[in-house]
């Protein structure tokens, strides 16, 4: 197309500063005539564009010329690199030469601002081949199957039209249309497991209000929690809570409240922090946690009974 052809010019007369019409007309396949018809257009679109003839001539952009006092603002230059960086960060297909073209053009030298590793921290090159497949599919609108894990541990083989890649609270999500289901689902990434990318091929839109149509989880009660934790916790109170919700105690310890979709799993992110935090509110919730304190505890205390036991024995 024209208009490409009309760019690339621009692009390597940038680079390459001159270049005849005869290496123009060879590299893109037309004719010497294209090229000067092309020429003409971008003088008129402001382009400053001229020819020399003779030997060492040809054709050239004046010294002092970038895209981006013609066309673009500085802020504008600015925001569309950066745009191109993110995604050039998420490995997106086609993009670095896009941003190394328009960076030349931009006249901006670095536009390395940002990286991204979707995968967690110790893992292998199996989760990051995960995302890679799910890019794939959604790029290409593709089917994907994979086991999935409920909270409960639960395995079931899941089919699913995958329609957008989410972080939310710290954790990446899959959200897309489960088939097994037949409605909109959220998937945790960490729990999915085995995933496969199909050759078959899905149309469907994307409902606006992802979180209400999603996994009904996110529907249920919420409910809002007051935890003191421990001064040796604070890298975590700081990484997990927002700062107008933390409170910094006289002993250095930290009451952070939050609110969370009510669940099973909220017992398991409170144990996480060991010894080092407390509920303090709700009450049926710091009365679940003890019990699961105290039922620890006592298979600790069978396991040791156990033992000497077997060395009594022995």
């Amino acid at each position: 197309m024209q208009i490409n052809r009309l760019f690339e010019i621009v692009y390597i007369l940038l680079d390459k500063k001159t270049i005849t019409a005869k290496e123009l007309s060879e590299r893109f396949e037309v004719s010497v005539r294209t090229i000067y018809r092309d020429i003409d257009t971008l003088s008129i679109a402001g382009i400053p564009i001229y020819t020399n003839k003779g030997k060492g001539g040809g054709i050239s952009l004046m010294d002092d010329f970038v895209l981006n006092k013609s066309v673009l603002s500085e802020k504008e230059q600015n925001e569309i690199l950066m745009s191109l960086q993110s995604l050039n960060a998420m490995k997106f297909l086609d993009v670095e030469p896009v941003l190394k073209r328009l960076s030349t053009i931009f006249n901006k030298e670095s536009t390395n601002w940002i990286d991204v590793d979707f995968s967690r921290w110790g893992s292998d090159d199996s989760e990051k081949e995960k995302f890679n497949i799910i890019k794939t599919a959604i790029l290409s609108t593709k089917i994907i199957n994979f086991d999935y894990f409920s909270s409960y541990g639960e395995k079931t083989l899941r089919t699913v039209e995958p329609l957008k890649l989410v972080f939310k609270g710290q954790d990446w999500y899959l959200y897309g249309f489960c088939r097994i289901k037949s409605e909109f689902r959220i998937f945790k990434i960490t729990r999915i497991r085995n995933m496969k990318l199909l050759d078959e091929t899905f149309k469907r839109d994307i409902p606006i209000y992802i979180w209400d149509d999603g996994d009904k989880s996110y529907k249920n009660k919420m409910v809002t929690l007051i935890l003191k934790i421990d001064q040796r916790m604070a890298y975590r109170v700081f990484d997990e809570f927002e700062q107008e919700n933390i409170v910094k105690n006289s002993d250095g310890s930290f009451n952070a409240t939050v609110t969370f979709p009510e669940g099973d799993w909220i017992y398991g992110y409170v144990l996480s922090y060991g010894e080092y935090c407390e509920v303090i509110e709700p009450k049926d919730v710091r009365e679940v946690i003890k019990i699961k304190f105290e039922e620890g505890l006592k298979k600790y205390t069978q396991l040791k009974k156990a033992r000497s036991v077997t060395r009594n024995l022995n």
